[in-house]
């Protein structure tokens, strides 16, 4: 997987709560193979909206997206995250997101990055009003549009695997040495187990 630190690209607003994975990938178009991949079927119904923000040319190449609350609710379909990540979208910032959603996400490179609603209400405004980049700092948990910056949450444990481009099991190789030292002090308290 790869790593991710910092990003600088387009961000496109998406002022709606309750994006779900079947409006990130209709189930009709689930029988696709990954290969084919999911890009074109990203939001495929909200896109033929006259003025969805996606398809406007200010947005163009977007790979940040952001959304109001509760981003990714409903099934546990991880071809949501495929259509986004095909899509070329590495970060959606978001109040709240799907618990599934959120881990399908970093499983797959993709950073929820939790914001507060009203720091998401800032960034849509802007966006709106003014189309450009924003930079995402991993590192630093922040957002930075020029000398303007704002917060975001992780778990920790995401974002270790994020910036270590770490799969589950990538992780769990990265705690060998805790895994052995434990195993060993185990075995010699109960050496019949």
């Amino acid at each position: 997987m790869e790593k991710f630190h910092r990003l600088t690209a387009i961000a496109c607003p998406l002022p709606l709560e309750g994006i779900d994975t079947d409006q990130l990938a209709p189930a009709r178009f689930l029988k696709r193979r990954r290969s084919e991949g999911y890009g074109p079927v990203l939001l495929h119904d909200l896109r033929a909206t006259p003025g969805f923000p996606l398809t406007a040319p200010a947005y163009a190449g977007a790979r940040i997206l952001i959304a109001r609350r509760n981003f990714g609710g409903g099934s546990s379909r991880e071809a949501a995250v495929y259509a986004l990540m095909d899509f070329g979208i590495r970060c959606v910032v978001a109040p709240s997101f799907g618990d599934i959603f959120a881990s399908n996400a970093v499983g797959n490179g993709l950073l929820p990055a939790i914001a507060t609603a009203p720091d998401v209400e800032t960034l849509l405004a802007k966006l709106l009003a003014t189309p450009g980049e924003l930079t995402i700092d991993l590192p630093a948990c922040r957002i930075e549009a020029g000398p303007q910056t704002w917060p975001f949450t992780i778990d920790p444990v995401w974002r270790e695997k994020l910036l270590q481009g770490f799969d589950d099991i990538d992780l769990t190789r990265s705690r060998q040495p805790e895994i052995d030292a434990f195993v060993r002090t185990y075995e010699s308290r109960y050496p019949w187990a």
